[in-house]
């Protein structure tokens, strides 16, 4: 895990993607989607940081997605730094976030609360 790199935007754990080696995320200005990502544009419209601080429950863009809507929610309710201690604890424990592609055990969900409890304690 590369905790510097944090969470993106869109609510993506940048810390532990598998692409991380060449990407430097939404905010380095390098981000090969910066043209097109929804979830970039707004933030900077809006004048934020991050999907998590606005006030509105979006699914637009990657949010349309239950892994970065889950993450966006669970920074919501605990915070950014406890969604990294998990994700940490959680990788650590065996959990994968890219196991296939962009693909892992974060993906394998369709309702955000049983998600949002997965980040959690690392259990389904």
């Amino acid at each position: 895990m590369k905790r510097e790199l944090g969470i993106a935007r869109c609510g993506l754990a940048c810390c532990l993607c598998g692409e991380n080696t060449s990407c430097h995320g939404c905010n380095s200005g390098e981000c090969p989607d910066k043209d097109w990502c929804e979830n970039r544009k707004c933030t900077l419209e809006k004048g934020i940081s991050h999907c998590s601080e606005c006030d509105r429950d979006c699914k637009k863009g990657l949010l349309g997605k239950i892994k970065p809507y889950g993450f966006t929610l669970f920074i919501r309710r605990y915070g950014v730094e406890e969604l990294l201690d998990c994700l940490e604890r959680n990788e650590k424990n065996g959990v994968v976030y890219h196991r296939e592609g962009v693909f892992g055990d974060y993906d394998d969900f369709e309702d955000v609360e049983e998600l949002i409890h997965f980040i959690k304690t690392g259990e389904r």
